[in-house]
């Protein structure tokens, strides 16, 4: 486990702009965003679909440039990076868990997990005894030898979340990470994500557009039309849906 300080700013997005030129339209899809991430938080960027979200987390993760303003993570400006830096920065500091899983088909659960370290030059011995410990971690003790094709979307996933972990990543990036789960399997895999954050002293941004799924995480940050919309927790948000869902049944 991770010793963490909770006061420290891992992730700071000041004054964010994204305006994507198509023809002579300009389209924002980020307009003067604003927000700070503690180191060993969890945090959910909740937004309807063209709401900015996913293009905020791209930001983050240096994956798109801003057209304006300042994205400090870990104490390096993404924005003055160039690509090969951007790599070097990911390849250090960054895990990322897809909706779609990511996984390569013709290798078992251990190599998929394994796969990451081996780009860092580790030892085949060290990232295979590494990714068995990961999976463990994530409760596929059965299913190491087990190709993508042979296991269930939930435990694919956790796959995925085992590959973020490996390389012992400071902050997890997760675009949508429960959408081709049934609500179950989600609801199983928040509850995981969450432990693991919390447990290991990692950080975590999570993009979602589903309410029920952020109340889980530590802090949200809602956007709207490119912009910040609210900076909640997830305790309060999921006291506002259950005074909603109070409001309604008491209308029927």
């Amino acid at each position: 486990m991770k010793q963490t300080d909770k006061e420290e700013t891992v992730i700071s997005v000041s004054d964010l702009y994204k305006i994507y030129k198509l023809g002579q339209e300009r389209v924002p899809a980020l307009r003067g965003v604003s927000f700070e991430v503690k180191r060993g938080t969890f945090c959910a960027i909740v937004g309807t679909s063209g709401s900015g979200k996913s293009t905020l987390l791209n930001m983050l993760a240096g994956l798109e440039p801003p057209t304006k303003g300042e994205v400090i993570v870990a104490g390096e400006h993404m924005e003055h990076k160039r690509e090969n830096q951007l790599v070097a920065f990911r390849r250090k500091h960054v895990g990322f868990i897809f909706q779609a899983y990511n996984l390569i088909p013709s290798l078992n659960a251990l190599e998929n997990v394994a796969l990451p370290l081996s780009f860092r030059g580790v030892r085949k011995s060290v990232r295979i005894r590494a990714a068995d410990r990961y999976l463990d971690l994530v409760g596929l003790q059965k299913y190491k030898k087990h190709r993508p094709n042979e296991m269930s979307g939930g435990q694919q996933q956790r796959v995925g979340m085992a590959r973020a972990l490996v390389c012992d990543p400071e902050i997890i990036y997760a675009d949508e990470p429960t959408g081709n789960l049934d609500s179950n399997t989600s609801e199983e895999m928040m509850n995981l994500m969450r432990n693991i954050v919390h447990e290991r002293g990692c950080t975590l941004v999570m993009v979602t557009h589903d309410n029920h799924l952020a109340s889980y995480a530590d802090q949200v940050v809602r956007i709207q039309d490119g912009k910040v919309k609210e900076i909640t927790t997830g305790e309060a948000l999921r006291e506002r849906m259950e005074a909603m869902e109070k409001a309604v049944a008491g209308q029927v």
